[in-house]
């Protein structure tokens, strides 16, 4: 009997959790399963890519249609126009009425949503298998014909606009991202937040939405995945059928999205009148995602604060009790990128104490290779996550996507694993070594209203 994907992922989960429940002896962990999502690609006349991914585990399918565009592609003066079009394609097309989507989707028990980054947008909906061609034709219709009108724009421009002051601007740390972005990057593409300033979508005018619907929004800019319980040959009629004829548009070249090389630290100290305690954010400049610098720097974060025995929440959290919280972590673009270690501290510490500690446990990496233990306990986890974040339909639509759309290769799905496990001692100390360093690196404190700009107590 064929074995499906769901069956697979299911085995590799229950090795890797075995695995972790070895007493004493990692070299015991059970023998590793296939962990491999299949899949076919096509590309439409039009220029559109499309990604098959047959699974019949249950009666349902999602279908994932994701846009090569987001922040990055903004021009200064205009920002926030990638997220404000996520919200637009909502809001009706030539054959849907206004707020139909959703409705259509949910009435067929159904869910859908999309999401916006520095560099793509993406729109998914999963629904039962018997309703493809509805959700099909659904991404086609606002593909090719969206209402952006006047009352549209409006309404949307100020939904955005309150979902700025919900997330950025009325909570705690709320702007601290924003502030790490506007201190570590020199160029416009990822300098700038997603959501946009107050003063630039006010600003914006129709015909320059329009402009930018009709510069992204198109069958050549777009990677079409759906995964689940299909046939495949009606899959690909219905798909040549609604997307074929929509025809593609000139995409304008990206933009710049390589740094120069940093030339001394900067810092910044803003003051959070929501915050109740001080916050320390250290980012250093690296290298664009899939990349070997970049999973090495991934299973370097997972080593200094990935769990509750990962170096950094030993060291602050539970020996010397300074901090509450700690992360850190490569972020994932196509220029240069960031690695970033996060600290929420208790009250009353000192962030420039705590800074130092951090700093030591950097130098000491660079001098003592990580220990074997260490570096297999992050594989495991990795492995369990990768099967778990695997096991829907809608999470392996997502990662086809994410894949095809920032590398062009979406069997990238099948060979992150085993890109992370092959990162050793000595790739640690290479990124550490090359990285993180004095003159490459932005810190950001951030300060409660009120309280004093540092204390003693670290």
């Amino acid at each position: 009997m064929r074995q499906t994907v769901a069956a697979v992922l299911l085995a590799a989960l229950l090795s890797a959790c075995a695995a972790l429940e070895v007493p004493g002896g990692l070299e015991r962990a059970a023998p590793r399963a296939a962990l491999r999502v299949p899949f076919e690609t096509f590309t439409l006349e039009n220029g559109l890519r499309v990604i098959l991914s047959e699974d019949r585990t249950a009666p349902v399918y999602t279908l994932c249609v994701v846009y090569d565009v987001g922040s990055r592609d903004e021009r200064p003066g205009r920002t926030g126009f990638a997220h404000l079009f996520e919200h637009m394609m909502f809001q009706g097309s030539a054959n849907v009425g206004k707020g139909e989507h959703f409705l259509l989707v949910q009435n067929s028990g159904g869910s859908a949503n999309g999401t916006t980054n520095a560099e793509r947008t993406n729109y998914f909906e999963t629904l039962p298998s018997n309703q493809l061609e509805l959700g099909i034709f659904l991404e086609a219709d606002r593909m090719r014909a969206l209402e952006v009108t006047q009352a549209n724009f409006d309404n949307q421009r100020h939904a955005v606009q309150e979902e700025r002051r919900l997330s950025y601007d009325n909570r705690p740390y709320g702007r601290t991202v924003e502030a790490v972005h506007e201190l570590a990057y020199d160029g416009f593409a990822y300098k700038h937040s997603t959501i946009g300033s107050m003063a630039d979508l006010s600003a914006a005018t129709l015909e320059e939405a329009r402009n930018f619907y009709r510069s992204y929004y198109a069958p050549n800019n777009a990677v079409l995945v759906l995964v689940g319980d299909f046939e495949r040959a009606t899959a690909l009629e219905l798909i040549r059928r609604y997307f074929g004829a929509i025809p593609p548009h000139p995409r304008p070249p990206p933009p710049p999205a390589i740094e120069a090389e940093q030339a001394a630290e900067r810092r910044r100290t803003i003051v959070d009148d929501f915050a109740r305690t001080p916050r320390v954010d250290i980012v250093y400049r690296t290298v664009p995602g899939n990349t070997a610098d970049w999973y090495a720097l991934r299973v370097l974060g997972e080593v200094l604060a990935g769990d509750l025995s990962s170096r950094l929440y030993r060291k602050l959290v539970k020996e010397l009790e300074v901090a509450v919280r700690v992360s850190s972590g490569p972020e994932e673009k196509r220029g240069t990128s960031l690695f970033w270690i996060s600290l929420a501290l208790r009250p009353g510490r000192d962030p420039e104490a705590v800074e130092r500690i951090v700093y030591e446990e950097l130098e000491r990496l660079a001098r003592e290779p990580v220990e074997e233990w260490e570096l297999e306990k992050v594989r495991l986890r990795q492995r369990r996550q990768q099967a778990e974040s695997l096991y829907s339909s809608r999470s392996r639509a997502l990662s086809l996507g994410h894949y095809a759309v920032y590398y062009g290769d979406p069997d990238l799905i099948n060979k992150v694993s085993d890109l992370l496990a092959r990162v050793g001692p000595q790739d640690i100390q290479r990124v550490v070594t090359r990285y993180f360093k004095q003159n490459n690196r932005s810190v950001v404190w951030t300060l409660p209203k009120g309280g004093p700009a540092a204390s003693s107590g670290g």
